[in-house]
């Protein structure tokens, strides 16, 4: 039955319009045991589209296999129920029953025929992963298939804008991303202002004009009752996947210097909470050669998500020293855990955390270390007013997030520009 809420948000969508929404990239994960940030994405766009317009959407994706379909309702619902699931105790089960489990899953979710349109419908395709966007031709496909209009999300532009940061081939790859997006959208989202500004940049000039709207991503609260990892009291939490633009290579210079500078009593401690990822040598010999830091820093993979609620709970903040963001989702994560932030003073994670955190240049390795001393200490000033300012705190919610994407559809549909 449809909630108040979704009666409400549905009925921004124009009669005859509808949504069929890309679940390619969750489907491609189906034996990562846990996700990225983009991977909750598309689950959360799934789960709020059901609660908010599910009269008007149907899922669809290319498979593992690399065939394209529509998928049934009740076989995407089960999905989501167990990737959730998994993702919040995180069992770890051995590989075969993973393969096991994917292969029922995929079973489940083997691609169907693609209906065609009743007369006087208009479908929207709705993608919220870059899954498959470097290959236009693939996109074209799925569009001519469904006689559809396309709306994307972008993340952001940190290959193109910063290739210094990426895989070796990652600028080229997400060229050629924003170059389907740009040719192929009516509408584009964006995660943050930031976003937008880059993806302006980057479209000006090349006769793309898709419709932009800002819609900051959502956050929900990760669930309590985990159970602590053993770390000593006080410590600091850094949630990320090990990579260049994440600046952990900082991190674990400071505490050296604080270890050599204060002694080891004196110094709190770090948990480093995200897989290891690519071009980040420097900092896997830190963790795995530096004797001056061990005792101090701990890196965990592979925490369900009550794990990582517990950690974040009884941290002294998250530090996010990053170089570059798109948006900042663990800065929204810490904060609705009641938990502070000192994070880069980047625009996006601005947007994201507005004027809560504490935000110091990514270089400025002595404010960091002044400021995660002040906020070690028991009776800390800064700790303190900053848990005063988070009272007033509105966070984004993924209800305003989708009714922004809902109004760029109805905006689109409303335009005239109907055509596939």
């Amino acid at each position: 039955m449809l909630t108040t809420a979704g009666a409400a948000s549905s009925s921004l969508l124009p009669a005859g319009a509808e949504i069929i929404l890309d679940l390619s990239r969750l489907l491609s994960r189906v034996l990562h045991p846990m996700p990225t940030g983009i991977d909750r994405v598309e689950l959360v766009y799934a789960r709020t589209l059901l609660e908010l317009a599910p009269e008007r959407l149907h899922f669809a994706a290319v498979n593992p296999f690399g065939f394209y379909g529509r998928l049934p309702r009740a076989a995407v619902v089960r999905f989501l129920d167990e990737t959730e699931a998994r993702w919040a105790h995180q069992t770890a089960p051995a590989r075969p029953a993973m393969i096991a489990a994917a292969a029922r899953t995929l079973t489940r979710l083997r691609p169907r025929r693609v209906p065609q349109p009743a007369s006087g419908v208009r479908r929207y395709y709705l993608q919220a992963s870059p899954h498959h966007l470097h290959d236009a031709r693939r996109v074209e496909a799925k569009l001519r298939a469904e006689d559809a209009r396309f709306v994307a999300l972008v993340h952001d532009l940190i290959p193109i804008e910063y290739p210094e940061y990426a895989r070796p081939d990652g600028a080229e790859k997400h060229v050629r991303r924003m170059r389907t997006m740009g040719g192929l959208a009516r509408g584009l989202i964006a995660n943050s202002a930031a976003t937008a500004e880059s993806m302006e940049r980057f479209l000006a000039g090349s006769g793309a004009a898709p419709l932009i709207r800002v819609a900051h991503l959502g956050s929900d609260a990760l669930p309590g009752g985990g159970a602590l990892p053993s770390i000593p009291q006080p410590y600091f939490v850094v949630l990320s996947t090990i990579e260049p633009r994440k600046n952990h290579l900082l991190l674990l210079n400071v505490w050296r210097r604080m270890i050599e500078t204060l002694g080891p009593e004196r110094t709190p401690h770090l948990a480093i909470v995200g897989r290891r990822g690519w071009e980040n040598e420097n900092v896997i010999d830190m963790l795995e050669r530096s004797t001056a830091i061990q005792g101090h820093v701990h890196e965990f993979s592979g925490l369900s998500d009550r794990v990582v609620g517990a950690l974040l709970r009884s941290a002294r903040a998250l530090l996010c020293p990053s170089f570059a963001e798109g948006f900042g989702m663990p800065v929204t994560e810490a904060l609705l855990c009641g938990t502070p932030v000192i994070c880069s003073d980047l625009p996006a994670l601005r947007e994201a955390g507005g004027s809560v955190p504490d935000f110091i240049d990514p270089l400025d390795g002595p404010e960091w270390i002044r400021a995660i001393m002040d906020y070690s200490a028991n009776d800390s000033g800064p700790r303190e007013r900053q848990i005063e300012r988070l009272a007033g705190w509105t966070p984004p919610s993924w209800q305003g997030h989708i009714e922004t994407v809902l109004k760029l559809i109805a905006d689109i549909d409303l335009s005239g520009d109907a055509r596939a």
